[in-house]
């Protein structure tokens, strides 16, 4: 490969050098928030990606990035102000793809880290997407339907220069949904007079949205668990399950494996944690959560300590909710063998290494929770083709793809002697910069 870059050229007076990494000047370099994680994990797999190496500078560096002022109206009269970001990662293999959050500790760092973990994610899987994340800095808790209907459409018309069909398309995240991704489509699809299905995922089935769509991500977690309790000689049934999270990916990825034979011994959520040795009916658990609002008092377990968690006698942990939750202060107390990320950065990496070196398998984000985005896209391609699947066809394909993802990527693990998420970052780095490289620099 030809090239007239000088390789020890200086960086730019806007960034600093932090260790390996030039960092940008809108980052703390003392206090890098999520991204640092990511940042890590690309460090990691630097010394696996041979000649595209000279090209890791571009993982290292969200391609756009815009803050945007959210106003509105609120109920009272008043006007409130709210932060708004999208950040699209990288784009070298298609469109960005990612997901918008609503939540009170959003970040720029975050949505950055986010953003650059749907990158590897849709290389992983070979979905022909780049990443790409969305988040609004708001506790959607305290505001009413009409206030969070009145800053989704905003926010929509904020972030309208860079999205579309064919640039980036976002999805749900955390705090939204099929509801928050009907209020974006419509108001895109005002904006530029006509009705464009295609510009988010994640849709209400009556406005094109897919089947199968809801269960997506947590249906990924448990194929991606069980092919590598199979790898692991671990058998299904009476496999204890403890799950941290019990949104839209944690419930789902319950009441699969409970389908399927493996006991729920403990559920955490923001409320508080619950624990039953003979196991937890996931049904049961959602009804008293949506009757009384938490997932505590609930008939049959114990309630236990938030930190209680992380001690229970468990074959396998979800950790489903949040960014760094597995760090050094637990990683040693967790007993499961198997560990399935299907939330996004749970575990930070010096937690990694412990895992590991205590024989922990972790099964990363960027392939367990990986099957949202899948689905995602066969949305995206029915809104174009106007042709729609059978909840039974999405099943199944979406089954396939995480199925023969997670074997090819097992096979890279053992061919190289790493773990699972340093083989992921091989082979999806390794396919973004190949695109990458292919494509060069304009001019």
């Amino acid at each position: 490969m030809t090239t007239t870059q000088d390789p020890q050229a200086q960086p730019p007076q806007n960034t600093q050098r932090l260790g390996q990494h030039t960092i940008p000047s809108y980052l703390d370099p003392n206090n890098l928030g999520p991204y640092e994680i990511f940042l890590e994990q690309v460090e990691r797999v630097t010394p696996y990606l041979g000649k595209l190496a000279y090209w890791v500078e571009t993982l290292k560096r969200p391609k756009r990035i815009l803050v945007v002022d959210v106003p509105i109206h609120l109920d009272d009269g008043t006007v409130a102000h709210f932060e708004g970001y999208r950040v699209q990662h990288n784009t070298s293999r298609g469109p960005a793809k990612g997901g918008v959050r609503y939540h009170q500790d959003v970040t720029l760092s975050e949505v950055m880290a986010l953003s650059a973990w749907m990158t590897v994610k849709n290389a992983a899987v070979n979905l022909p997407y780049g990443g790409g994340k969305g988040g609004i800095r708001i506790d959607p808790r305290k505001y009413s339907t009409g206030e969070l209907e009145r800053l989704t459409r905003r926010y929509t018309t904020e972030i309208g220069l860079i999205i579309g069909p064919d640039k980036d398309i976002p999805a749900p995240d955390v705090n939204t949904g099929p509801q928050t991704m009907a209020w974006m489509m419509d108001t895109y699809s005002m904006n530029v007079g006509r009705t464009a299905t295609g510009v988010v995922t994640g849709k209400p089935v009556t406005l094109g949205g897919s089947l199968g769509r809801a269960d997506a991500t947590g249906r990924g977690v448990f194929v991606t668990g069980a092919e590598a309790m199979k790898k692991l000689g671990m058998p299904m049934e009476g496999a204890r399950i403890a799950v941290q999270g019990f949104g839209n990916v944690g419930e789902a990825a319950s009441r699969i494996f409970h389908a399927h034979g493996a006991k729920i011994v403990a559920i955490q959520d923001v409320t508080g944690t619950v624990y039953s040795a003979a196991g937890i009916d996931p049904a049961v658990a959602l009804a008293h959560l949506r009757q009384t609002g938490k997932i505590t008092g609930l008939p049959g377990t114990d309630e236990l300590g938030k930190g209680e968690f992380w001690d229970v006698d468990c074959d396998v942990l979800i950790p489903a909710a949040l960014e760094k939750q597995i760090t050094l202060d637990n990683a040693d107390r967790i007993k499961a063998r198997l560990v399935v990320e299907g939330a996004n950065g749970p575990t930070i990496p010096a937690a990694d290494d412990l895992l590991a070196e205590r024989g922990v398998t972790v099964v990363p984000d960027v392939l367990a929770n990986a099957g949202g985005v899948t689905v995602s896209y066969f949305e995206w391609v029915q809104d174009f083709s106007s042709f729609f699947w059978t909840e039974e066809e999405i099943n199944s394909r979406l089954e396939r793809i995480m199925a023969e993802a997670f074997l090819s990527l097992w096979d890279v693990k053992e061919r190289h002697g790493v773990t699972l998420r340093t083989a992921v970052y091989i082979v999806a780095c390794t396919r973004v910069l190949e695109a990458r490289a292919l494509r060069g620099l304009y001019p």
